[in-house]
C-alpha cells in the first residue's frame, strides 16, 4: 500500500521553492488542497499496474510526490525501456509519451494533458524530411529526441542534449543533417570544431521558445549583479548564451553540476521546472533570476493525472502507425547503439 502524504510533510518539501512563477507557490493551505489529490492518484496507480514518468520542467508537486521516475529526455527513455507496469502515464508532452510508446509498443501511454504541443517538436513535418532526403541524400540525418514519431521515422538516428556531439564524432560520414533545433545545431558545430571533429553540418531552423529569449545582455546581467553566481546553461540557447555560460549541459547534467558544484549562487537558463526541482533537492543552495516557463510542460496537472487514472479515455492515448513504428523505433535504437561504451 502507497504511504500518504500530509499537508505538513508536503509543504516542509517545497517550501523552499521560490521560482516558478505563480504556479509554484507554496502555502500549508495550498498543500492542503493538494494531499487528497496525491494519495488518491498514489492508490490508484498502484491498482492499476501504473508508472507515472515525470519530466524536471512539470510542476515540483507533481515530482516529489506521484512520479516514480523524474529527469530529462534520455533518462526518461532509459525509464520507459525498462519499465514493467501495463500503463505508463507520462507527465510531459506527446512526443516523450511517443518515445516511450515506441520504446513499448505493447503497453499503454497516457498523456495527462490536453495541451501537448512543442515548438520545437512542431517545427518541422515528416514530409519535410522527405523533402530535405532528397535535397541532401549523401547526408546522415541526425534528430533530436525532441521531435515526432514520422519525423523520427525518417532520420537514421535520435540524440540528446546530452550525447549529440558523442553520437555525431562517432558517425561515420563527415555529411550530417541536424534537425530540428538551429540553435542546438550551432552550438553543435562549435563543439565539433574545439573537439578536432570535421563534420559538414547542415541543419533545420526550429528553437524552443523558451530556450530561445535567453540573451547575452542577461548573462552580463546577471554577472554584474551577481559576480559569484555560476552561470549554467541548456545548448538550446544560442551559442552566444553558450559562449558566457560557467556550464552548458543537459538538463540531468546540469542538476550534477549544480550538486557537485561549490559557488555561493547559481543561475540556470533553462525552464524554471529544473530551478524548482533542485530547490527541493539541495535547499541549501541559493537560486537566482526569474521563471521562464513552458505553457506545454506546466499544463500537467495533479487534477489532470488522477483523471487520466480514473478515465483513461479521457487522456491522450499515444497510438503510432506500424510502419512508423518499426521505423521510428530503429532510430532509436540506433541512439542506444551509438551511446554503448566504446570497447578497446
Amino acid at each position: 500500500m502507497a504511504n500518504k502524504w500530509s499537508a505538513t510533510a508536503l509543504f516542509d518539501r517545497l517550501s523552499h521553492v521560490s521560482l516558478g512563477g505563480s504556479t509554484c507557490l507554496y502555502s500549508l493551505e495550498t498543500c492542503e488542497k493538494m494531499v487528497p489529490l496525491i494519495n488518491e492518484i498514489l492508490e490508484l496507480k498502484e491498482r492499476q499496474d501504473a508508472i507515472i514518468l515525470a519530466h524536471s520542467y512539470v510542476s515540483p508537486e507533481i515530482l516529489v510526490t506521484v512520479a516514480d521516475a523524474v529527469g530529462d529526455s534520455y533518462e526518461l527513455s532509459l525509464k520507459a525501456k525498462q519499465a514493467t507496469e501495463k500503463t505508463i502515464v507520462f507527465a510531459a508532452v506527446k512526443f516523450m509519451g511517443e518515445t516511450a510508446k515506441l520504446l513499448n509498443p505493447e503497453k499503454q501511454v497516457l498523456i495527462p494533458s490536453q495541451k501537448n504541443g512543442c515548438s520545437l517538436a512542431d517545427s518541422i513535418t515528416q514530409s519535410q524530411v522527405k523533402q530535405l532526403r532528397s535535397e541532401y541524400p549523401d547526408h546522415t540525418f541526425v534528430c533530436y529526441i525532441n521531435t515526432t514519431a514520422e519525423v523520427k521515422a525518417e532520420c537514421d538516428v535520435c540524440v540528446t542534449s546530452s550525447n549529440v556531439t558523442q553520437i555525431v564524432s562517432q558517425i561515420d560520414n563527415d555529411k550530417i543533417y541536424f534537425l530540428p533545433d538551429r540553435l542546438m545545431g550551432q552550438n553543435l558545430v562549435n563543439e565539433l570544431a574545439e573537439k578536432g571533429v570535421k563534420k559538414e553540418v547542415k541543419y533545420w531552423d526550429g528553437t524552443c521558445y523558451v530556450h530561445e529569449d535567453y540573451d547575452p545582455e542577461l548573462v552580463a546581467y546577471i554577472r554584474q549583479k551577481h559576480p559569484k553566481a555560476a552561470i549554467v546553461s541548456h545548448p538550446e540557447c544560442s551559442e552566444s548564451v553558450v559562449a558566457l555560460s560557467d556550464y552548458v549541459g543537459s538538463t540531468s547534467q546540469m542538476m550534477n553540476y549544480v550538486k557537485e558544484h561549490e559557488a555561493d549562487q547559481y543561475f540556470l537558463l533553462t525552464e524554471c521546472g529544473l530551478t524548482s526541482r533542485l530547490q527541493t533537492e539541495v535547499p541549501n543552495k541559493q537560486f537566482i533570476g526569474s521563471c521562464s516557463m513552458c505553457k506545454y510542460m506546466k499544463s500537467n496537472t495533479l487534477d489532470g493525472i488522477l483523471q487520466t487514472l480514473k478515465e483513461p479515455e479521457s487522456a491522450i492515448n499515444i497510438n503510432i502507425d506500424q510502419r512508423i513504428q518499426k521505423k521510428a523505433r530503429s532510430c532509436i535504437d540506433a541512439m542506444f547503439d551509438y551511446n554503448q561504451p566504446i570497447k578497446r
